[in-house]
């Protein structure tokens, strides 16, 4: 997905911890834990993994692909608390 620039703007420093927090509003569950690495998942199937390190924020790409494996469209992303 390509993110409108006043979009990514609110995006581009989005924390892993704040990331997190996103996937437990909408109902995502930690499947597994290994070092760094958390997988969340969702019933309907989609999984996500991340890679956990407190108030680092994520380069453009990781973080579009994390986003993209979501599946969240811009309306979900104002659900969660992404953007305003």
């Amino acid at each position: 997905m390509k993110y409108p620039k006043h979009i990514w703007s609110q995006l581009k420093n989005l924390s892993a911890d704040d990331f997190i927090a996103a996937l437990k509003r909408d109902k995502w569950v930690l499947d597994e834990t290994r070092g760094a690495e958390q997988v969340y998942r969702k019933p309907d199937g989609r999984r996500v993994s991340i890679h956990y390190h407190p108030g680092k924020t994520y380069g453009p790409n990781l973080l579009k692909r994390l986003l993209d494996d979501t599946g969240w469209s811009l309306k979900d992303f104002r659900r969660v608390k992404l953007i305003k």
